[in-house]
């Protein structure tokens, strides 16, 4: 544990070197001002006159624009900051399969199954530190400006930070196999941004096409690659208060992670360096 735990600080030294954390944090920032700016620059009432609700009380409008706030910064939240996050973490491990990284660190008394660990601990450590930063900025200015202190807003945290393990343990794997983090990042992006979202409409897909093997192919594709689309939808209505009304996705996409990772050791321990 205290080898997987040192190899996680230095991926985050590595981060800070690289400026990856810093970079991250600048726009966390920078979102956090423009929320700051926006908050000191538009009043309660101004927001309550874009939302149309007909004969409520002033606490009834309040609640309207927090509840309306949250959804309009979770979506794009949840979608921004994983961009953001496979961006940075796409390198990690082409880097430290580079001829010189990778023979250092191999000379050192850890384990392979070590490294790829203590790799996949410091970058969800990068990103859970940033995504807490914002969301947490976020809260306290909400808190501030309406004097609505819902914390569930702040589950955002677990969830993104959970979505974005499971693809990070993709970009690992992918990096592994090719050494390039170009194609580590762009397939994540594909399953992130296209594949996840058409899934989640395979049923209409296949009443549309009727074909078997299509629907197959479909069905196949849906239980084995991670489910970012249900798993954005989880995120907003936990964001919201809602719970969670189906669990499905959260294991089929932690088993996903955790298989994943033990492919990624298990090719890792059978590489020559």
């Amino acid at each position: 544990m205290k080898n997987i735990l040192t190899l996680s600080q230095y991926t985050f030294r590595e981060a800070m070197a690289r400026k990856i954390f810093l970079t991250f944090f600048a726009v966390s920032s920078f979102v956090l001002i423009l929320f700051v700016i926006l908050f000191v620059s538009v009043s309660i009432e101004e927001m309550a006159s874009m939302i149309s609700v007909n004969g409520n009380e002033a606490f009834d409008f309040i609640s309207k624009i927090v509840e309306v706030m949250k959804i309009a910064i979770i979506a794009p939240l949840f979608v921004g900051g994983l961009f953001l996050s496979i961006f940075s973490a796409s390198s990690f491990i082409p880097n430290m399969l580079e001829k010189g990284s990778i023979d250092l660190l191999l000379s050192k008394p850890v384990s392979r199954a070590q490294i790829i660990l203590g790799k996949f601990f410091g970058g969800f450590a990068i990103v859970l530190l940033n995504i807490a930063y914002l969301v947490v900025g976020l809260w306290l200015l909400i808190g501030v400006k309406f004097n609505v202190w819902d914390t569930s807003i702040l589950l955002s945290i677990v969830m993104i930070s959970f979505t974005f393990a499971v693809l990070y343990s993709l970009i690992i794997l992918v990096g592994i196999l090719t050494r390039s983090s170009i194609l580590a990042m762009m397939l994540t992006y594909i399953i992130f941004f296209i594949l996840s979202p058409v899934l989640l409409l395979r049923d209409k897909i296949s009443i549309l096409i009727d074909n078997v093997v299509v629907e197959y192919l479909l069905d196949g594709l849906y239980y084995i690659i991670p489910k970012t689309a249900e798993l954005s939808n989880i995120n907003i209505n936990i964001a919201q208060g809602l719970g969670i009304d189906e669990y499905q996705p959260i294991i089929s996409s932690f088993l996903f992670m955790i298989l994943t990772l033990a492919l990624s050791i298990t090719i890792f321990n059978k590489k020559d360096y």
